[in-house]
């Protein structure tokens, strides 16, 4: 049987007592959050910024299968367009 509700573990940190929706929108957030405060893309040179870069392509990889949630598509879309406008963009300018 199928829960999709909060998994209760006395000993589980925040992050594994959410919900795989919880998870994702939190993920989104932080990505979007560095996009609006870099003003640029994670880097693969910085190993700190390898988790969005890993969260990105997966999600994109879904998306293009034809497999994200519908409610998702449209979010993930805007942050796509988002990250397009700091494409090759100079750390350092």
């Amino acid at each position: 049987m199928l829960n999709n509700g909060p998994r209760w573990n006395p000993g589980a940190s925040k992050e594994e007592a959410m919900t795989q929706e919880e998870r994702w929108k939190a993920r989104f957030k932080e990505v979007m959050g560095f996009l609006e405060e870099n003003h640029r893309n994670p880097s693969r040179h910085r190993i700190e910024e390898h988790d969005y870069l890993n969260w990105l392509k997966a999600n994109r990889k879904i998306l293009n299968a034809g497999k994200m949630k519908p409610e998702r598509v449209e979010k993930f879309r805007k942050l796509l367009e988002m990250m397009e406008q700091y494409r090759r963009k100079n750390q350092y300018e």
